[in-house]
């Protein structure tokens, strides 16, 4: 696949996957390898937010200099194939070591990447974004900010000015749109600082992408259900017995050993002897969030290349507008 920042506007990131006529799998890989033409203003954090991909993988896997700029018109080859860590009917999952939110509905999924909560942490406050279960208790187009008392007294340490409300416009933090959690403190809103998306560095909030917000808002509906959860380390087992595995950083180190963690939940499928530790190891050592074979066993057939997969649990990458999301208006009601 070939996109341009021209195309990029109708494309949700290549992560926008359709399923119809099959329920969603126990497990799950989406993604896979695309192309993107370097564009005027693309550099490799914006690249990585958008299409959801470590930044230094796309140096890595191209040749580039991380310190020098990208070259307009060159073709990069990126490789976005990950496992979804839950799968659910409707709603909203966050996975926090995946910078990325999922949003199911009727058989369909849209993944996103998001910018979470940074490590720093003082007496006043603690930036983490926090894990939990939660339900959509808003929506709000050009929303005001009214700036919580922990991020006051930051800016006041810090010599900033300080505001207890910032009006819709170009210079407030939430940007255009807000969609508000029932947990404290927690929206998800588009930011007017896009590079740090798909990086820890918000005050606990998800941040997301203009292009992507769009998409996104009109389909959430308040009292939505949705869970944020921390998982580095992913498993899935396709139909052809084949095993993938994806190694994220512990960001918040809530892990004492990754190989541990990822040990028991091998263990706990009853395939830790029918893995190459080898493999695993270089995983781990990496942990670049890209999921891959793991198996023992060289493949009988093609390997997953991230479009097509006869367990179904790869989907076709589709333009957005294409896809049969339902908006909240578009329920069917019974009639009186």
């Amino acid at each position: 696949m070939k996109t341009s920042m021209k195309t990029m506007s109708c494309l949700l990131c290549a992560l926008c996957l359709l399923f119809a006529g099959q329920a969603l799998a126990a497990d799950m890989i989406i993604g896979g390898d695309v192309t993107h033409t370097v564009g005027k203003s693309d550099n490799l954090y914006r690249l990585g937010a958008r299409y959801g991909v470590f930044w230094k993988n796309i140096a890595r896997d191209n040749g580039l200099d991380e310190k020098q700029p990208l070259v307009e018109g060159t073709v990069l080859k990126l490789n976005t194939r990950k496992i979804v860590p839950r799968v659910i009917d409707n709603g909203i999952i966050v996975n926090i070591p995946d910078r990325t939110l999922y949003f199911f509905q009727d058989k369909q999924l849209m993944a996103l990447p998001v910018g979470l909560g940074a490590i720093f942490r003082n007496e006043y406050s603690d930036w983490k974004t926090p894990e939990g279960k939660f339900r959509i208790t808003g929506k709000r187009k050009d929303p005001t900010w009214y700036v919580p008392e922990s991020i006051q007294i930051e800016y006041a340490l810090k010599g900033k000015p300080v505001e207890e409300s910032v009006p819709p416009g170009p210079k407030n933090p939430l940007g255009k749109y807000a969609i508000k959690t029932s947990l404290p403190a927690v929206l998800i809103h588009e930011t007017i600082w896009p590079g740090s998306v798909y990086r820890y560095m918000s005050h606990g909030c998800i941040r997301m992408l203009r292009e992507h917000i769009e998409q996104l808002y009109p389909l959430v509906e308040v009292n939505m259900q949705g869970e944020i959860i921390y998982e580095p380390v992913k498993i899935a087992q396709t139909q052809e017995g084949r095993t993938y595995v994806e190694v994220r950083t512990d960001v918040y180190r809530k892990h004492r050993s990754i190989k541990g963690h990822l040990l028991k939940l091998l263990e706990t499928r009853g395939i830790a002897d029918k893995v190459d530790w080898q493999k695993i190891d270089r995983l781990i050592k990496e942990e670049s969030g890209v999921a891959e074979d793991v198996s023992l066993q060289p493949p009988k057939g093609s390997p997953l290349d991230g479009t097509t997969s006869k367990a179904g649990f790869t989907g076709r990458i589709i333009d957005y507008f294409k896809g049969k999301f339902r908006k909240p208006e578009e329920t069917t009601r019974p009639k009186l």
